[in-house]
């Protein structure tokens, strides 16, 4: 009996972070396994092995030609954390073919970074910091005048998908009232969690601690500009960590410099940041080189969460770890 052939081109993933030695041996007991690292796979030797692909782990490009030609193709796992568009999703998903994102594992990461985040913006521990160092700190109440507690605070979400549901997870013992925004989401989706939905502007305004957690998509680019941007109610803390295009990023550090509102930053723009970028010289940010997710934990998570599911799959079962793509019965918001 022939083993089925997975296939992993997970660029711009390595192999330390997706295939670890003991995945890739216990990969090898139920299938044929090919990998290719480094750079995407050529496409040659993509449209070669299609034809006999039960399992792609990666971003490869599959348009409704290349799912024509995955004659036996059960999944498309992406082991990034969002959707991209390079794939025929309504024509996988009537072909039967799971499309999977990783993003469920790399959510509890996030979360705690966000929790992190938020109490160093409320408490001044940047500014306190920076004190320290040149011997001017403060002590006792007189180094807390201006900090706030997470305890019982009002918590805005822009965006409720796995990084908010997880986020929740970690908020609940401090008792916010949290509120949401998200066009996409019903109010049951919402009431399922105790969350209020509501809209942009109140979220904005009425926040003393804001999470920038939705995705981008071609319709949301700079959604968050700089009207937008100077709702957000005074002193407030806000966190952006999903991605760096939902904002007007000038006005987002324009405002945040002059202490319009308090901003930790996680994503950018450009990546890596260019060493001569003036953001380096802003002295009233928390910047930090997109390292939420980042972590062995997450990717451990990955490997894990994607074993189990190839197994259900090549068994014929649902997969229960990933977040499914269904374009016919969720919106799917689709990166740009």
């Amino acid at each position: 009996m022939v083993k089925p052939l997975i296939f992993f081109d997970p660029y711009p993933r390595t192999k330390e972070m997706v295939l670890s030695s003991n995945l890739e041996k216990k990969l090898k007991k139920i299938s044929r396994l090919k990998t290719y690292f480094g750079k995407r796979a050529p496409i040659n030797i993509v449209e070669s092995i299609l034809p006999d692909v039960e399992i792609l782990v990666g971003q490869t490009s599959m348009d409704k030609r290349r799912l024509k030609l995955s004659k036996k193709l059960k999944a498309i796992i992406n082991v990034k954390g969002n959707w991209e568009n390079n794939i025929d999703y309504k024509e996988a998903y009537k072909k039967g073919i799971y499309v999977l994102s990783a993003a469920p594992a790399m959510a509890p990461a996030v979360a705690e970074a966000c929790i992190g985040y938020a109490i160093a913006l409320s408490r001044n521990t940047y500014a306190n910091h920076n004190d320290f160092v040149v011997a001017k700190e403060k002590y006792g109440i007189e180094g807390n005048r201006n900090s706030y507690n997470l305890y019982d605070a009002k918590v805005g979400f822009i965006g409720f998908g796995n990084l908010a549901k997880s986020l929740i997870k970690l908020l609940k013992p401090f008792n916010c009232k949290i509120s949401s925004y998200d066009p996409w989401l019903t109010k049951q989706e919402f009431d399922k969690f105790n969350v209020k939905k509501t809209n942009l502007n109140s979220i904005l305004k009425n926040n003393q601690f804001i999470f920038i957690l939705s995705g981008v998509t071609k319709d949301n680019i700079n959604f968050l500009n700089r009207t937008k941007l100077k709702m957000i109610k005074k002193d407030s803390s806000v966190i952006l960590i999903s991605r760096a295009e939902v904002v007007d990023f000038e006005a987002f550090i324009e405002l945040a410099e002059k202490k319009y509102f308090r901003a930790a930053i996680d994503v950018f723009p450009e990546e890596p940041v260019p060493s001569d970028s003036s953001l380096r010289k802003k002295k009233n940010i928390i910047f930090n080189s997109h390292l939420a997710g980042g972590m062995y934990f997450s990717y451990m998570k990955i490997r894990d969460m994607m074993f189990d599911d190839i197994l259900s799959i090549l068994n014929n079962k649902k997969p229960r770890n990933l977040e499914h793509a269904i374009p016919d019965k969720a919106k799917l918001r689709i990166d740009k």
